[in-house]
Order: structure tokens, then C-alpha cells, then sequence
């Protein structure tokens, strides 16, 4: 089992089909989808991210979900909008 940050995708790469951007807490982060089907993602879905990857795309309630899941193991959630996530 792996722990899967929530994020939401801002942008997909233009010069790479490979690549997203996304929002993780806060914080723009570039992350590989390469474990995805291609064109599984578009700016606003939500994903799961481990260690620089994409490993599903998840709704909005399962990132909430996963959001409580950190807060209750003591990851402070500062620059999270949770409004967004649920």
C-alpha cells in the first residue's frame, strides 16, 4: 500500500503528453501520468500523486476522503482549501 496525496490538475503539458501540473496543497507540482491511459486527464480532475506519479484519477469526495485520512494521521493540512475538495 502506498499513501496517495490528493491534488487537482491545473494544466496537462503541452510539449509532453506524459505531464501535469498539479495542485498539491497549495503548491504547483509537475507529475508524470504516464501510468495513466492516455488522455485519462483534464484540468480539474483530481488524482492521487505518490512520489512524483499519478496513480488514479479519483473524484472529488475520494480526495476529500483522502484529506482526512492525512489530518487524522497528524499531516497538518495549512494551504489546503478544503472547500475545494468537497
Amino acid at each position: 500500500m502506498c499513501l496517495g496525496i490528493p491534488g487537482q490538475v491545473v494544466e496537462l503539458v503541452r510539449d509532453n503528453d506524459q505531464l501535469a501540473l498539479v495542485d498539491v496543497a497549495g503548491a504547483h507540482r509537475q507529475v508524470n501520468t504516464g501510468l495513466l491511459d492516455p488522455g485519462a486527464l483534464a484540468p480539474g480532475d483530481w488524482v492521487l500523486v505518490h512520489m512524483g506519479f499519478v496513480m488514479e484519477k479519483v473524484d472529488r469526495d475520494r480526495a476529500r476522503r483522502a484529506l482526512d485520512g492525512l489530518q487524522t494521521m497528524g499531516r497538518p493540512d495549512e494551504g489546503i482549501d478544503r472547500r475545494t475538495a468537497g
